[in-house]
């Protein structure tokens, strides 16, 4: 009722302001009636931006948003921007409250406080600018002017130039028309110098776009209204591959990029040896004898040995990889770091190799604009291909490239440059993970047996994980734990595993005998049981089984960690049977995209099972959720529906 009176007074009150844009825009905002599950309403939100010559540029930012709920007063209650101050400049120039009594209070900005951003595993210097709003009320409004100038990578540039971009003279920018919040009327509007050639592109939706002459600039203008925000599907892709973005550059292509990403890297000298690195990398290599011998053993000894911790500064952040001896001595640092570690090492064993871009956890779009999050290494081997490492991602993995990255865009620094390319996808054989079951089933309902599990590339790296996080101490508990989940008698009698950090050695292994009381229930002569590998047993390292599939239908992409091939058998030595009151049937659902084929076999007093399950992707199109539900729920099917005999007294 509270918040309805609020409602109400602050479209009485609002009409006692002067008419201005502000007034008008709050009057046809529409009230909390309208968007029932939001708790702030961005009124609107314009961004103008101007380019100079040198491609330096000057944002303002406009916005209005107004109070919904008790909730969104307490989410607005601080208004903040982060930057980089290496290589940008923001100011909070006006902040305006307009109360829903119709009072209006205007900020101090002498208030507005500059600290650094919080962080963590990298400390680069982000700082934020932030000014407390105070209490705040459903129907109160928030105006907020700010001023930027600058861009987001800090690269090697004089003191004078530091908001230069690093391509001198070129702009771009990634520009989401979405938020946590609806927005009511959303505006983007660029002045750039008219030979300047801008290409740009608006994805998932619309906006109206106008390109005006004015004097010796263009000025293009994107705007676009009504936009509610999404209900994020489980699993979705990242927001920015299904919502509404624009991206706009100068750049000519991908080619020049590439090109320019090699050449700021040779001439600032980021791959060069040093007498102390060639002796590592000789040392790393005794004993190699093949062309893979030798990238294998230095992208593991850069995944293993360079500790991700991005505590290194000075020249040389963003594009601009450090060079190969500071991150050899300091033994650290970010991705960047770890690919040009292993550059400068392949290089120093007589290898071609050069640093590339990506973009982990969303798609990069044809626009050549920067959207990169991730630094790894491509080597050219004899065969004249290039062939991608990432030292980040697989510390302590059997892969050299991981394949949580597959279908993934990337884009190399080579000297003859390259266009953008997308990650191949990586055949469920070889991510395998396999569970294999023997066990005897008293007449009391105690299960004793033993369970094997063997795994391969990324489900490799998931079971070795149960090892590796944690002490060995603990390394016990952690197994019961995995059969307490199915069973809170469970009880591991005897644990056998390969060793968790000689992964070269060959593909996890793990082996464990149990005990469970009472694991059946048995009433009379009828025992009512699921296999422990049927139940399943590890589920949480069967990516596929976290997927609710209570969703019918998908609007968007989806994405697992890998693709990925499970394959459970079980034998169970059953009492006395009887008869069978219930053996599930089998199930058999093919797909292309995923599949599954299982199911049980009695005979005498011996109960098997098999199973088969394929899942070909990382990513999948929402056309593919009906073969990966079906595939999900054929297995599942088997942990839901008990096995049921009657025994002979």
């Amino acid at each position: 009722m509270k918040q309805i009176l609020a409602l109400i007074l602050a479209f009485i009150s609002f009409d006692l302001f002067a008419s201005d844009p502000v007034k008008e825009a709050l009057l046809k905002s529409g009230d909390a009636s309208k968007y029932p599950s939001d708790n702030l309403l961005v009124v609107f939100d314009s961004t103008q931006v101007v380019v100079k010559e040198s491609g330096l540029t000057y944002v303002t930012g406009h916005s209005l948003t107004r109070v919904l709920t008790s909730k969104g007063a307490m989410d607005l209650d601080v208004v903040k921007f982060g930057y980089d101050p290496l290589s940008a400049y923001i100011r909070i120039d006006q902040v305006t409250i307009y109360k829903a009594d119709g009072t209006i209070i205007t900020l101090d900005t002498a208030s507005v406080l500059d600290y650094p951003a919080p962080a963590r595993a990298i400390y680069w210097g982000a700082r934020e600018k932030m000014i407390g709003i105070g209490h705040l009320e459903p129907g109160d409004a928030v105006e907020v002017f700010m001023f930027r100038k600058g861009f987001t990578y800090a690269l090697l540039q004089d003191e004078d130039d530091r908001y230069i971009p690093p391509m001198k003279g070129n702009f771009y920018d990634i520009v989401e028309f979405f938020g946590p919040n609806p927005i009511v009327e959303k505006v983007y509007q660029v002045t750039i110098p008219k030979d300047k050639l801008l290409q740009f592109r608006f994805y998932n939706g619309e906006a109206e776009v106008s390109a005006l002459k004015e004097g010796d600039n263009m000025q293009y203008s994107f705007t676009k209204r009504d936009i509610l925000h999404q209900k994020p599907e489980p699993r979705v892709v990242a927001q920015s591959d299904v919502a509404p973005k624009l991206l706009l550059s100068t750049s000519s292509d991908w080619f020049a990029k590439s090109t320019w990403f090699f050449s700021v890297n040779e001439d600032f000298g980021s791959f060069e040896t040093t007498p102390e690195i060639t002796a590592k990398v000789n040392e790393i290599l005794k004993g190699a004898k093949t062309e893979m011998d030798t990238v294998s053993l230095l992208t593991h000894w850069c995944a293993d040995e360079i500790r991700y911790s991005g505590i290194s500064m000075g020249e040389g952040e963003g594009f601009t990889l450090h060079k190969g001896e500071m991150t050899f001595n300091d033994r650290c640092g970010v991705c960047k770091d770890k690919a040009g570690m292993l550059i400068t090492m392949l290089r120093a064993a007589g290898m071609k190799s050069y640093p590339a871009m990506t973009m982990a956890g969303s798609r990069i779009d044809y626009i050549p604009a920067d959207q990169f999050n991730h630094c790894v290494t491509v080597v050219k081997l004899k065969d004249g291909k290039y062939h991608l490492l990432d030292p980040t991602w697989v510390p302590f993995t059997r892969e050299l490239w991981s394949s949580a990255e597959q279908q993934q865009q990337y884009l190399m620094g080579v000297p003859e440059g390259a266009d953008l390319g997308t990650t191949p996808i990586s055949a469920p054989e070889n991510h395998y993970i396999k569970i294999t079951g023997n066990s005897i089933l008293s007449a009391e309902g105690t299960l004793t047996g033993t369970v094997e599990i063997t795994a391969e590339g990324q489900s490799d790296a998931t079971v070795r994980g149960l090892f590796k996080y944690s002490r060995p101490s603990l390394w016990k508990t952690n197994v019961e734990k995995e059969l307490i989940k199915i069973h809170p008698k469970a009880h591991v009698t005897k644990i056998e595993f390969s060793d968790p950090i000689a992964y070269k050695e060959g593909p996890v292994t793990v082996k464990i005998s149990y005990m469970i009381p009472e694991y059946a229930i048995v009433s009379g002569n009828t025992v009512i049981f699921t296999p422990v590998t049927v139940a399943p047993v590890f589920k949480s390292y069967q990516g596929q089984l976290s997927f609710d599939t209570g969703l019918k239908e998908r609007q968007y992409p989806f994405r697992d960690r890998c693709s990925r091939l499970v394959e459970i058998s079980e034998t169970v030595t059953l009492p006395r049977v009887k008869n069978v009151v219930c053996l599930p049937s089998a199930e058999k659902q093919d797909g292309k995209s995923a599949s599954f084929n299982g199911g049980y076999e009695l005979i005498g007093n011996t109960l098997t099972f098999s199973g088969t399950a394929r899942f070909g992707k990382r990513v999948y199109d929402a056309s593919d959720w009906p073969e990966f539900r079906s595939a999900v729920d054929g297995q599942n099917k088997f942990a839901d529906e008990p096995v049921i005999f009657n025994m002979n007294n």
